[in-house]
């Protein structure tokens, strides 16, 4: 038996209107005014690993990997797991960088665009 564990190079939330329909929790879904310098709380399900490091995408998706370009850079605060009714979920914290309102490439791969020197 192995463990079950999913490494995340973004962190992926469902459209705000998934909590307003009463489908999520607040946390699982994209922050509605979402703010550069400000700390924002998230949850997924499952067992996650998420790089501590740096910057990495905010994304938007609507499950089954269906996801938005980067629509922020964050840097994950904390992450904890934990379970509920015997299910594994992956809590944090998370700090907005840059909020993205334009669809020009802000990451390639796992870099910010910009942020290495050579």
């Amino acid at each position: 038996m192995g463990i079950k564990v999913e490494y995340n190079p973004d962190l992926a939330l469902r459209n705000i209107s998934e909590f307003k329909n009463g489908n999520r929790k607040e946390e699982e879904c994209f922050p509605e005014n979402i703010e550069a310098e400000k700390e924002y709380i998230f949850l997924k399900k499952d067992q996650r690993n998420y790089w501590l490091f740096g910057e990495i995408p905010l994304l938007e998706t609507k499950g089954n990997s269906i996801l938005s370009r980067p629509r922020a850079s964050i840097i994950i605060l904390e992450a904890t797991h934990f379970l509920i009714d015997n299910e594994i979920y992956t809590k944090g914290r998370y700090k907005v960088i840059e909020v993205f309102k334009d669809d020009d490439v802000h990451f390639e791969g796992f870099d910010r665009v910009g942020a290495k020197t050579f």
